[in-house]
């Protein structure tokens, strides 16, 4: 059975984590919108932000993530916790198909290898963070504290 960790010790530095991830996001979105505003929303041009390859229609999409990364890091509550979740798994899936129509009319999202390899790692950091990173009261943590100690025993 598998478990989330209620109120881990270290999930202040977790959300820090995702935070950064949110900004980076967002600095690459803006950055992206900025260099390629006028330019066909789904155009294959060679346009490089920060080391990965962008469009007008990854840049938005971007900016986007990047606040809703940064609003999930600052809220206290499981906001946060199942917005990274979400988040990753949608970085992971999108990663792998963008992958699998690289060098393809397919590709509208203008993605490079480097592109899916920094999602690949963010989609992974997002989700270990979503993992880490709930929050509840002191005795769902002690019951998830005890479920977890009776369940390494043979």
């Amino acid at each position: 059975m598998a478990h989330f960790p209620v109120n881990h010790p270290a999930r202040s530095i977790y959300r820090v984590l995702a935070g950064l991830i949110g900004l980076y996001i967002l600095v690459f979105g803006v950055w992206g919108v900025a260099q390629t505003f006028g330019d066909p929303l789904f155009g294959r041009d060679g346009n490089w932000i920060l080391g990965l390859r962008t469009n007008l229609a990854f840049s938005l999409a971007s900016v986007l993530f990047g606040i809703v990364l940064l609003v999930g890091a600052s809220r206290r509550g499981n906001l946060g916790h199942y917005m990274n979740l979400t988040a990753g798994i949608v970085f992971l899936v999108t990663s792998i198909l963008m992958m699998s129509v690289l060098q393809t009319p397919a590709n509208f999202l203008n993605f490079s290898m480097s592109t899916v390899v920094v999602s690949m790692v963010f989609g992974l950091i997002l989700l270990g963070t979503g993992l880490y990173d709930k929050v509840g009261p002191q005795e769902h943590a002690e019951a998830e504290r005890r479920n977890r100690v009776g369940a390494e025993r043979p």
